[in-house]
Parts: structure tokens; C-alpha cells; sequence
């Protein structure tokens, strides 16, 4: 009968996996990443806050396809807790982990990208429903678009929470992987195999449905009366979210496939000397997207810079400001100064309603 470890800290399987996780994570090295890492995070907090506060502001995004982009943008704020939580818990201080802590280490960096998987999965439904039927919008209720978000986020959190529930090494140390010294390789197989299966079957979805939505608009636009704008929309937002998935896949495969490797028990491969760049790779995705919808969408562009513009403004006007004797003494210039505060306080409320 095999001895189960579950009182052991991590520092016991480290050494049996031979994974080093200091002399790679010391000094001028972990100064780096720490600081390239919290910058990272910083810009992922911000900017996805901002995607989310602006499909809840502007009315114009008030249907099924941004609120799950907005979604998506909350599985990537989602990562940067997990990335912050993996760097005040790994180098040096991975050997002092408790097990559970570890599988949380873990389990939340799983769940992120379950999330933002399974939820591109959703999207490539919605926007096969609303093309089938020809709409730039499907006609999903906000009560099952919040169902579809709920299963989202049960769906990445249960995946995430495999190993803790028992697909685990602990009572079998002779099949734990290196990466991973308490994963069982059985199980970084399947989960690297299912998802880049997904990862396979998303891009021939959302190819065949981009060239559906391709042809259809250039044989009825024609016959079609409308503006040109509108009958372009729904491309427009397939090339949105055909750029999102491809800098998921881009992103996110060479992690999957070193994890695949170490599964397969491949001692040859080098797999410790490239897992902390493929992991940045991975956060680099989460700082991406929030870029990709502002330049994709020209109206969350203009939502994004109103409302930085307007919380800049709202911060100047909290400031006292001294105003030189010199520019108060002309009358023209102050009236000026009137007109312009006048100007970007309208721009403001006009963005609020």
C-alpha cells in the first residue's frame, strides 16, 4: 500500500523532482521579474477595470457579446490575483510551502486560464447564434447571459480545483511530474491535451464562422440598404475576437506544451529552463487584450479615453490651483479657460449618461 504525504512541505518533493527553485530565483534575477511582474500586474488590474467599467457605462454595450467580453476581461483581472499571489509565493519560498497552499498557488493560475477558455468557447456560440440569423447582436437574454458567465466561473473553478479533490501525486510519489512535483502526470496529460484540443477546435470555429460572416456581408451588401458601418460591424467583431483567441493560442501553447512534455516524463527536454519565460508569455496575454479590444473598437477606445480623461479632470479640479496675476489680468484668455472647462465638463456628463 503506498504512504500518503499530505503533512509533508513542499520542500520534501522539490528535492525528490530535482526542480530548482532557488539558485535560478536569487538576487538581481528575482529583483527583475518581481518588478517586471508587479508592472505587469498593475497595468492588468487597471486596464481590465476599465474595459469592464466601460461596457457597464456605455449604453452602446449593453448586449451579450461585450457583456462576455467584459467577462473575459474579468477572467484576465482574475489572472493578475493569481500571478501576484505565484510571486509572493514562489523562488526560495516554494520549498516552504504547505501543500494546501501550494495547490492554491496552482489552482488559481489553472482556474484564470480555464476561465478565459471556457468563456471564448461561450463567445464562439454567441457569435454563431447572431450570424446564423444574420444580426450583429444575438438575442440572448441578460438572465441567460448571466447563467452562461455563472457556468463559466463554475466550470474554470471546479477544473481547477482537480487535483485538490485527488487527481494528485501525494500517495503515489513515483508518478509526480517535475514542474509540478505534486501533479500527477496522468493529469498534466489531460489537461494539456484537452486544451489544446479546445484551443484546435476554437480556431476552426471561429475561422469558418469569420469566413461565413465574410462572404455573407460582400453578397448582401449590395441588396442591403444601411450604412456601410453596420453592415461591417459584425466582421469587425469577429476580427476583434479572432485577434483575442490568437493571441490566446499564441500565448498560452508553449506553456501547455512544455507541461505536455514533462507529462510524458521527458527528461531530455530542458523543461525547467524555459518554464518562467513561458509563464510570462502567458501573463503577457492578460496585459494584451484589454489592448486589442481598445484598438480593435473604435467606441471602447472613445469610452476607455473619456473616462481617463474625465477622472484626470475630476483629480485637477479636486487639486487648488494658483492661477498667475498675469492671466487673470486678460479678460479674453480667462473667458477662454471658461469655455474649454465648459467644454470638458459637458464631454464628461455626456459620457456618464
Amino acid at each position: 500500500m503506498n504512504e500518503c504525504h499530505y503533512d509533508k512541505h513542499m520542500d520534501f518533493f522539490y528535492n525528490r523532482s530535482n526542480t530548482d527553485t532557488v539558485d535560478d530565483w536569487a538576487g538581481t534575477k528575482l529583483v527583475i521579474v518581481l518588478c517586471v511582474g508587479s508592472f505587469f500586474c498593475l497595468f492588468i488590474f487597471f486596464s481590465n477595470s476599465l474595459v469592464i467599467a466601460a461596457v457597464i457605462k456605455n449604453r452602446k454595450f449593453h448586449f451579450p457579446f461585450y457583456y462576455l467580453l467584459a467577462n473575459l476581461a474579468a477572467a484576465d483581472f482574475f489572472a493578475g490575483i493569481a500571478y501576484v499571489f505565484l510571486m509572493f509565493n514562489t523562488g526560495p519560498v516554494s520549498k516552504t510551502l504547505t501543500v494546501n497552499r501550494w495547490f492554491l498557488r496552482q489552482g488559481l493560475l489553472d482556474t484564470s486560464l480555464t476561465a478565459s477558455l471556457t468563456n471564448l468557447l461561450v463567445i464562439a456560440v454567441e457569435r454563431h447564434v447572431s450570424i446564423m440569423r444574420m444580426r450583429v447582436h444575438s438575442n440572448l437574454t441578460k438572465r441567460r447571459v448571466t447563467l452562461l458567465i455563472l457556468l463559466v466561473w463554475a466550470i474554470a473553478i471546479f477544473m481547477g480545483s482537480v487535483p485538490t479533490l485527488g487527481w494528485n501525486c501525494l500517495c503515489n510519489i513515483s508518478a509526480c511530474s517535475s514542474l509540478a512535483p505534486i501533479y500527477s502526470r496522468s493529469y498534466l496529460v489531460f489537461w494539456t491535451v484537452s486544451n489544446l484540443m479546445a484551443f484546435f477546435i476554437m480556431v476552426v470555429v471561429y475561422l469558418r464562422i469569420y469566413m461565413y460572416v465574410k462572404r455573407k456581408t460582400n453578397v448582401l451588401s449590395p441588396h442591403t440598404s444601411g450604412s456601410i458601418s453596420r453592415r461591417r460591424t459584425p466582421v469587425k467583431l469577429m476580427k476583434t475576437v479572432m485577434t483575442v483567441l490568437g493571441a490566446f493560442v499564441v500565448c498560452w501553447t508553449p506553456g501547455l506544451v512544455v507541461l505536455l512534455l514533462d507529462g510524458l516524463n521527458c527528461r531530455q527536454c530542458g523543461v525547467q529552463h524555459v518554464k518562467r519565460w513561458f509563464l510570462l508569455l502567458a501573463l503577457l496575454n492578460s496585459v494584451m487584450n484589454p489592448i486589442i479590444y481598445s484598438y480593435k473598437d473604435e467606441d471602447m477606445y472613445s469610452t476607455m479615453k473619456k473616462m481617463i480623461c474625465c477622472f484626470s479632470q475630476e483629480n485637477s479640479e479636486r487639486r487648488p490651483s494658483r492661477v498667475p496675476s498675469t492671466v487673470l489680468s486678460r479678460s479674453d484668455t480667462g473667458s477662454q479657460y471658461t469655455e474649454d472647462s465648459i467644454s470638458q465638463g459637458t464631454v464628461c456628463n455626456k459620457s456618464s449618461s
